[in-house]
C-alpha cells in the first residue's frame, strides 16, 4: 500500500476475473454489464434480551464492528409493546452494512474461515432465497470468526447475514454464490 495502490480483496479479483464470465456463459447475457453481481451484505444481531440490560446492546455492538470492520447502527423499536416490556425508542439490537472492499473481505471470512468453524456443519440452505435474488442466513454463534475473543464474551448471541446481489431470479444468485464457493447444503440432508 506503500506505493498509493488501491487495495483490491481477494474475491472481487476472483469475481471480474473468473465468475463474471462464467456467468455470462452459462445465462447467455448479451452483455457483461448484465452479469449479476454482489451489492452488499447486512449483518444483524439482534439482543432480545436487551429490555433487562441495554448494555448488552452496546457489546453486542462492540463484537459486530469487530468482525464487519466498521461500525454498526443500534436498532430501536418502533412501537411500544406491553407484553414484551419493550417502549418506543429502546435499543434492541445492532446492524451494518457492508459495501464494495469491505463486503467482499467479509464474504471471504465467512465462506473460507467461518463456516468450516461451525459445530456439524453440513451446508447452508438453498431456499434461503426471497425470489429477487437475495440470500438470508443466520448464524447461531457469532463467536465462529477469529475476531471475537472467546474468553471476553458475555453471551453467545445469533447473528442473521443478509445477502443482496444485483441477480434477477434466485437461480441467477444461486449460481453467483455457488460460484463464489458458498457452501450450499446437498439436496435431502
Amino acid at each position: 500500500m506503500a506505493d498509493g495502490s488501491q487495495y483490491i480483496p481477494r474475491l472481487k479479483t476472483v469475481y471480474d476475473n473468473e465468475i463474471r464470465a462464467k456467468m455470462q456463459e452459462e445465462f447467455s447475457y448479451k452483455n457483461a454489464m448484465q452479469v449479476p453481481k454482489l451489492e452488499k451484505i447486512v449483518l444483524n444481531i439482534g439482543v432480545g434480551d436487551a429490555v433487562q440490560d441495554t448494555k448488552r446492546v452496546k457489546k453486542a455492538a462492540e463484537e459486530l464492528a469487530l468482525i464487519a470492520g466498521q461500525q454498526p447502527v443500534i436498532t430501536r423499536a418502533k412501537n411500544s409493546i406491553a407484553g414484551f416490556k419493550v417502549r418506543e425508542g429502546m435499543p434492541l439490537g445492532t446492524k451494518v452494512t457492508l459495501r464494495r472492499a469491505r463486503m467482499y473481505d467479509f464474504l471471504d471470512r465467512l465462506i473460507t474461515v467461518a463456516m468450516p468453524r461451525i459445530r456439524d456443519f453440513r451446508g447452508v440452505k438453498t431456499g434461503s432465497f426471497d425470489g429477487r435474488g437475495n440470500y438470508a442466513l443466520g448464524l447461531k454463534e457469532h463467536i465462529v470468526f477469529p475476531e471475537i475473543d472467546y474468553d471476553k464474551v458475555d453471551q453467545v448471541r445469533g447473528m442473521d447475514v443478509i445477502i443482496c446481489t444485483t441477480a434477477q431470479t434466485d437461480d441467477e444468485a444461486r449460481a453467483l454464490l455457488k460460484h463464489f464457493n458458498m457452501p450450499f447444503a446437498q439436496p435431502g440432508q
